[in-house]
């Protein structure tokens, strides 16, 4: 997927490496000319020196061309503004504002934004879960984001096509629930099947999700 991040401050910092850890290559916005060169000497990644809330600043990132665009400054209005301009004018899909203030994640909300966070550590679970795991989709937040009920999009010529649930490695939190097949649903047991073109049913710990979607090789 193509990532922009806005705000390289130490929030950026770990969200870019994150990204790069699990084989993303993001484009990150910074206005301070030192960090912005710091970000790009240390990450190796290309980096713009601009404001980020700007829309100069995200035709210079080609913006787009982008997936999600995630702002993550320690402004509350700039990370608004960027995620509108990126939504409204750019089109991205998706945009992720931090809120350093948690009254303001209700209106940001109303404002068009996606998903306004106000965790570092959340920022970094959703991460795992929208980027490194796109054929992953979160249905329902559980327990206050601790787990998630998430729909599995089996791809054609899945490489694992006719293994049988007790065959896979499933990490010990996650359970498949649910397996839907073209009009059937199938409530799985041990010797049930995932074939090509399956959609399936599981309630996951967040912070496996990743696990989950390389053990499935759904990457």
């Amino acid at each position: 997927m193509n990532i922009i991040v806005i705000g390289g401050g130490k929030v950026g910092f770990y969200l870019c490496k994150t990204l790069i850890e699990h084989g993303h290559q993001p484009l990150i916005i910074e206005k301070n000319k030192q960090t912005c060169e710091y970000l790009s000497n240390q990450l190796d990644i290309s980096a713009i020196n601009a404001d980020g809330s700007t829309i100069e600043a995200l035709t210079s990132a080609n913006a787009s061309k982008a997936d999600s665009v995630i702002a993550v400054t320690g402004q509350d209005q700039d990370n608004l503004i960027s995620c509108q301009l990126a939504k409204k004018i750019f089109h991205v899909s998706k945009t992720v504002a931090r809120v350093n203030n948690p009254k303001n994640a209700e209106v940001m909300k109303k404002l068009g934004v996606d998903i306004p966070i106000s965790s570092t550590d959340n920022i970094a679970r959703l991460l795992e879960r929208e980027v490194d795991t796109a054929r992953i989709k979160s249905l329902l937040s559980l327990n206050r984001g601790e787990a998630s009920l998430c729909e599995l999009m089996i791809p054609d010529n899945y490489v694992l096509s006719g293994k049988r649930l007790f065959e896979l490695d499933i990490p010990e939190d996650a359970v498949i629930a649910a397996i839907f097949r073209q009009d059937k649903l199938i409530i799985p047991r041990g010797n049930a099947q995932i074939i090509s073109g399956d959609k399936v049913l599981v309630i996951a710990k967040d912070r496996i999700i990743h696990e989950l979607s390389a053990s499935l090789q759904l990457k």
